[in-house]
């Protein structure tokens, strides 16, 4: 496994990690198979979406915003005042599995891959595995 690490910088952000993985994934020399992509956090997430425009991770921050409000009668608040974090943190979810062949990782077009950071700013940890066929 590989691990890597990342230090935010803002409360939410999402940072663009394509290139990080995919030297990992060349490294690796896996023909065919799968890379698993996971944080070990509560409070973010791994997002696949489009990394060409940046307005998309405005966007999703902005729906995440409506979709879960600030001001609610959150319970975990009482303990360390970010169940916000957490609850965006489960709807994206903590992992994700690409498929690699023929050496590469098989992204749409336009997809890259994202650390989502609902709590920051904090050291994150990316932890990379391989499936091999």
């Amino acid at each position: 496994m590989q691990i890597l690490k990342f230090h935010t910088k803002k409360k939410e952000e999402i940072i663009d990690i394509t290139r990080e993985i995919l030297e990992i994934v060349k490294k690796s020399e896996v023909e065919d198979g799968a890379c698993i992509v996971y944080v070990p956090h509560a409070t973010c997430a791994i997002v696949i979406n489009e990394n060409y425009d940046k307005g998309v991770c405005g966007d999703i921050l902005n729906v995440l915003e409506k979709i879960v409000p600030k001001k609610w009668k959150y319970k975990h608040n009482c303990v360390d005042n970010n169940a916000i974090a957490h609850i965006k943190s489960a709807l994206i979810g903590p992992g994700k599995i690409i498929p690699i062949s023929n050496g590469k990782l098989q992204l749409g077009k336009w997809q890259g891959i994202a650390l989502a950071e609902f709590d920051g700013p904090r050291e994150r940890q990316v932890f990379i595995e391989f499936l091999n066929r």
